[in-house]
């Protein structure tokens, strides 16, 4: 990759407020039926909330990983549009769990395509910097890509 990873670290962040915002919305859940920790039963609405977020945070790391990955080794700026599309796809996966279980589904598909897609252009850039870097093959000039 070459500059700085501007885009990269934006789109990290920006997903680290929205991972704290959905712990919140648990926490005014937890409130407002006044559910202590450690519980994690009570009302519908909680359980809907407090799934959405923990589903959330599980897939959290293989974002973040799979995120750098294709911004360092393929391209920074079609990784970090992924990475939007993501966000947006968490929040109606959130936010439809929240309200019912059927209205999570569009997120989530959404969700692991674009996770399917940093992966996919992760592992070509990889495979790409390792056959350049230690077999000196240069697959990409090959082909006419410029990642």
């Amino acid at each position: 990759m070459a500059g700085s990873p501007v885009l990269l670290a934006a789109v990290s962040i920006l997903s680290a407020f929205q991972q704290s915002y959905f712990a919140f919305r648990v926490g005014r859940m937890r409130k407002k039926y006044k559910i202590m920790p450690p519980a994690v039963t009570g009302s519908l609405e909680f359980e809907r909330t407090f799934r959405a977020q923990q589903n959330c945070v599980e897939f959290y790391p293989v974002f973040l990983i799979t995120l750098w990955m294709a911004g360092c080794y393929f391209n920074q700026v079609f990784a970090a549009c992924l990475g939007l599309v993501y966000i947006y796809a968490r929040w109606q996966y959130f936010f439809g769990y929240s309200e019912a279980v059927a209205k999570r589904l569009f997120g989530f598909l959404l969700s692991l395509v674009v996770l399917t897609l940093l992966a996919v252009v992760s592992i070509l850039g990889i495979a790409n910097s390792f056959l350049d870097e230690y077999l000196d093959i240069e697959v990409t000039k090959k082909v006419g890509w410029r990642f």
